[in-house]
């Protein structure tokens, strides 16, 4: 994949585009750059340190909605149909809403969610109420709260949203209603009133909703369970039906505020929460407690992984689900868990890409199955292999959680993981490679103390393939101007071609050489960029042939100006990408054109990819402003695009796009140092390495990746079977 920026985040050469117009000016201009960022960017290998991730069973936030409720809105993906719960895709959607908010109530909303008050960056309250359709992403505002608040807890109740409570900065006792908004909110519609009274101050609860039989009749009924006065802990369970009157339906076996609670089977589930303390420091309980409205009574049914609050809890497809959450005192989560009450169980279902506590949740059901949504939320602090997303603060993500269809089970190793086996990434910025399994568990980093780089030293490794039935890997190293193929795992070089710090266009020589593929047919072809050519090279080092006579121009079967990417194809052809221009071609190995395409939407190509006779997936590596991925076909038509202009879904100079087995899309989002994947059915991120826009080496961290590969236990690489 072709990206010209050597440089460390921060160095002022970091985000010079790397363009050429044939203008020799622009060529030397370019040179200089490189001269450069061989300067900036050091070598420099860190050994990594493998921590074992806690599978989370973390506690509630601030409101928990019926999973019962009817909408229309679409499954990405169905539910698997293995035995057992199904592992858990959990997606950031490509749209955001309209400003950073935590610890506001969520309440499901016939298709979509009403989102009401919360907490601004600024930390203060909110009285703005919106509505969210996520089949579109539209985002349409409600009557306001008729006073601000956060931390309270809601429910639809007839037809009228509650908000039960809160902070407005103080506690309140109040309770507030609109009129339950249509999706999309219709002009027009009163303001919110102030309906009732709780019968004491309340904030810091979560609320759960069931249809009640009484007297002969099912009726709905809103428990509100936890809590705080401003000054001590409630443990009365309240039930309500109308918003205004209260009963007490029990008492929690342990006092917490911000539970995480959901109704299945006719009980309510409370999980961990904010215990008392006589300190300063926050505590929390990891107790798993059973409440049961008919008989009045609450239980402790079972434990957490370890204590946390500010989780969400969901029932998905007839399964307790809870996401995130945060660590007393400590870290905020990406991990999903699975819980059984006939056994007690925690099963691992698979990881947020984002980590969040203290966001508004809600469950909406459709014919094929539930969808939990998390809305915004904050980010305390992340460590550790399992740390996703954006590091700190608050946020305007909307993620969806939904069954996987292909990550297996809940409780298997590496639940939820979007690829099998072994992925390899090159952390070009950290100048390393690192493999790592399905839980992302990190097995091996080249170089390291026990492995030695190549003569020459190991700098800017870009492009990185398995070869030799995963007994390999060839790595392009493009501002180094080599080549180099090492044993797996033992690093051992066993080919090397070019000569370090040096580039030229002799034999022996390479210019920015980019995307080095081993040949079934034995040998390498490799993308020299600078040398505009497609290079062949013997295993005896040998220069045996090129596509392309030096120039910088797409003249057909004559000349390609500057490519990046050379993708064996099953038919022993080759496709290629031209910088200059925007074109993508079909070459014969002896140099004749099949097919060309411009595709006037595509300001830098990067590393187009065979999906099926006729489509194609590339990243646009250099659109104004943002990434994209793209899937098209020879005639240019766009078949599908991801394009987010904006928020964490939005990519940074991404430049290797490939389909994995699951039918997703793996992305290199180089300047945003992550590796991400993509489901095309939702355009939701729905796995992620590496905190957005941070930069480290430490497990979890990724600074400027550049390449990666998936190697399967059978030892075969699915995304480029035809190379050797």
């Amino acid at each position: 994949m072709s990206n010209g920026e050597g440089a460390t985040p921060g160095s002022s050469d970091a985000e010079a585009p790397r363009r050429r117009r044939g203008s020799e000016q622009l060529r030397r201009q370019r040179q200089a750059q490189i001269r450069r960022r061989r300067s900036v960017l050091g070598l420099g290998a860190v050994t990594l340190v493998v921590l074992v991730a806690y599978l989370v069973w973390p506690s509630g936030g601030s409101t928990s909605t019926s999973p019962t409720t009817s909408t229309s809105v679409a499954q990405g993906v169905s539910k698997t149909t293995s035995s057992g719960p199904a592992s858990i895709e959990a997606g950031v959607a490509s749209w955001t809403i309209p400003s950073p908010i935590s610890r506001e109530t969520v309440v499901g909303n016939g298709s979509g969610l009403t989102v009401l008050g919360g907490l601004n960056p600024n930390q203060s309250s909110s009285a703005s109420t919106y509505t969210i359709d996520p089949t579109s992403g539209t985002v349409s505002p409600a009557p306001s709260l008729a006073n601000a608040v956060h931390d309270g807890s809601g429910a639809a109740l007839g037809s009228s949203t509650f908000v039960f409570g809160g902070g407005s900065p103080n506690t309140v006792n109040t309770v507030q209603a609109i009129a339950t908004p249509s999706i999309p909110t219709k002009a027009g519609g009163t303001g919110g009133t102030a309906s009732g009274a709780l019968p004491q101050p309340r904030s810091d609860s979560a609320v759960a909703t069931m249809n009640v039989e009484s007297n002969g009749h099912s009726v709905r009924t809103a428990f509100i369970v936890g809590g705080y006065t401003g000054s001590s802990y409630l443990h009365d369970v309240l039930s309500t039906t109308d918003g205004k009157h209260f009963t007490n339906a029990a008492s929690l076996s342990t006092t917490v505020r911000y539970p995480g609670v959901v109704a299945f089977g006719g009980k309510i589930y409370a999980f961990g929460g904010q215990t008392p303390s006589s300190g300063t420091s926050t505590t929390a309980t990891d107790v798993i407690q059973e409440i049961d409205p008919s008989s009045h009574t609450s239980r402790v049914v079972g434990h957490l992984r370890q204590a946390v609050i500010g989780a969400a809890v969901f029932v998905i497809n007839n399964t307790i689900y809870v996401a995130g959450g945060q660590v007393p005192n400590g870290i905020t989560l990406t991990t999903i868990d699975a819980f059984i009450p006939a056994t007690g169980k925690l099963l691992n279902a698979g990881l947020l890409p984002q980590a969040v506590a203290f966001g508004g949740y809600a469950t909406v059901s459709t014919s094929k199955g539930s969808i939990g949504y998390i809305v915004g939320g904050e980010v305390s602090s992340q460590s550790g292999p399992t740390q996703a997303g954006v590091a700190s603060g608050e946020l305007t993500s909307v993620i969806s959680l939904r069954p996987s269809t292909y990550g297996g089970n809940a409780g298997t190793v590496g639940a939820g993981s979007p690829y099998k086996g072994t992925l390899l990434i090159a952390d070009r910025g950290n100048n390393r490679l690192i493999t790592m399994d399905a839980s992302r568990k990190l097995t091996w980093e080249y170089p390291s103390p026990t492995m030695s780089a190549p003569p020459g030293g190991f700098y800017f490794p870009d492009d990185s393939f398995f070869t030799k039935k995963g007994t390999a890997i060839i790595c392009n190293q493009e501002n180094n101007h080599t080549i180099v193929q090492i044993a797996y795992p033992s690093g051992k070089v066993l080919w090397q071609y070019g000569h370090p710090k040096s580039s030229g266009s002799t034999a022996g020589f390479l210019n920015q050489p980019d995307d080095a593929f081993f040949l079934k047919s034995s040998g390498v072809a490799v993308a020299d960029a600078s040398n505009n050519r497609i290079l062949f090279i013997s295993p005896q080092g040998t220069p045996t042939g090129q596509i392309g006579n030096g120039k910088d121009a797409h003249v057909p079967g004559v000349s390609i100006a500057y490519p990046n990417g050379d993708t064996p194809l099953a038919n022993g052809n080759f496709l290629i990408s031209e910088i200059d221009g925007s074109w993508v071609s079909e070459y014969t190995p002896a140099g004749k054109m099949v097919w060309d395409v411009h595709i006037p939407l595509v300001n830098y190509p990067s590393d187009p990819q065979q999906l099926g006779p006729n489509l194609y997936l590339m990243a646009d590596y250099n659109p104004p402003g943002e990434g994209r991925m793209i899937e098209f076909n020879r005639q240019g038509q766009i078949k599908w695009l991801y394009a987010p202009k904006s928020g964490d879904a939005m990519l940074k100079k991404p430049s290797l796009g490939e389909q994995l087995p699951s039918g997703l899309i793996m992305i290199n989002d180089d300047y945003r140092n992550r590796i991400v994947v993509v489901d095309p059915k939702t355009n939701s991120i729905v796995w992620q390495y590496g905190l957005t826009d941070v930069a480290g080496t430490a497990p979890g961290m990724l600074t400027i990746p550049d390449g990666f590969d998936n190697l399967l236990a059978n030892k075969s690489t699915p995304t480029h079977v035809s190379t050797g």
